[in-house]
Parts: C-alpha cells; sequence; structure tokens
C-alpha cells in the first residue's frame, strides 16, 4: 500500500493583482489551491484556474513547512491569496 502525501486543498478568488506563479506570472479569479508535503520538511504550493488543467507553482514554494503544521502553511497561503497583489507563497 502506498501512503498519500499530506495534501490540503481549497479553491479562492485572488484578491486585486492575483497571485504570482513561476510559469506565467500572475493568475487572477477563482483559483484552486493546493499545498503538499513532501516528505522532505517542505511543502509544494501549486495553483491551477478553477476547472483547468494546467497547474501552476506558486512562486516561493517549496517553502519549509512552519512548525504549526502544513495546515497552518495552507491557510496562510489562502489568504496571501485573497489578499492579491501578485501573492506569493508566505514565508
Amino acid at each position: 500500500m502506498t501512503q498519500r502525501p499530506e495534501q490540503y486543498q481549497d479553491k479562492v478568488t485572488a484578491g486585486p493583482g492575483g497571485v504570482m506563479t513561476d510559469e506565467v506570472g500572475v493568475v487572477t479569479g477563482d483559483l484552486t489551491i493546493v499545498t503538499t508535503c513532501r516528505g522532505d520538511g517542505r511543502a509544494d504550493v501549486r495553483v491551477q484556474y478553477t476547472g483547468a488543467e494546467e497547474w501552476y507553482t506558486l512562486t516561493g514554494s517549496p517553502v519549509p513547512v512552519p512548525p504549526a503544521g502544513l495546515q497552518a502553511l495552507h491557510d496562510a497561503v489562502l489568504t496571501a491569496a485573497r489578499a492579491g497583489g501578485a501573492a506569493e507563497v508566505p514565508r
């Protein structure tokens, strides 16, 4: 049996100025954000336009998982995305 990594996924509407991705720059509007523990103490944060197939890396990812845990990191990412301003992964 293969164990799946710890992961959180939510839909969010990005605030004015959207979020910054490594591949395509700023994305805006209705987004799906996934935060996944890599198993090495870091987490990957990916974003897509809700309903699309392409995933992008949120700038700043991978990032160390904070002492408060992956859920706290994911919540901070969602808060940053809602604020917009070309948001990146909070550190």
